[in-house]
């Protein structure tokens, strides 16, 4: 009976002692701490306005790949586009969507701010882009690190895909 008394004195005795010290609180979610308040200058009202890579114009820029000129004729050509929107259905929704920014930016008015050169090489050799062109490094940090991934199109089907894109407004 005292062995028992004693084994159960020093069980408890233990368990005591290692539920002891350091207490942490846990809670349920996300929790941010912030280090220190923001001063009137480094509010965003105070900093300058700058475009995002996304909607900045740059027309002069053809890219870093195989495409280094795109001849587009005035008028669109119906049968490739739909040649295009079934690839771009295939390979390209799942990040981009048409009219809204989602994974990747919107494909609707690309013409209007980057040459048919610079959207045919950054279909064709994304990884490329991302480590030479300047714009697509911007992009890279603007949709929060997320590369475009190769989808190993062929030029023709990354020409079909950019005539789909002349039909988006």
């Amino acid at each position: 009976m005292k062995r028992i008394f004693r084994y159960t004195t020093l069980a408890l005795s233990v368990l005591a002692l290692s539920c002891g010290g350091k207490e942490e609180k846990k809670s349920d979610g996300f929790q941010m701490e912030r280090k220190g308040a923001a001063t009137p200058t480094e509010t965003p009202a105070a900093q300058p306005a700058t475009t995002p890579p996304s909607k900045r114009v740059d027309l002069a820029n053809k890219g870093v790949g195989p495409v280094s000129a795109v001849t587009l004729p005035a008028e669109i050509d119906t049968e490739l586009a739909a040649t295009g929107e079934a690839v771009y259905n295939q390979m390209c929704l799942a990040c981009h969507r048409i009219g809204q920014k989602f994974i990747g930016p919107a494909p609707n008015g690309v013409l209007e701010r980057r040459s048919p050169e610079w959207v045919m090489n950054m279909i064709l050799n994304p990884e490329r882009m991302v480590q030479e062109d300047p714009l697509a490094k911007e992009l890279l940090m603007e949709f929060n690190g997320s590369p475009m991934a190769n989808q190993g199109l062929t030029e023709d089907q990354a020409r079909a895909v950019l005539e789909y894109f002349r039909t988006l407004k």
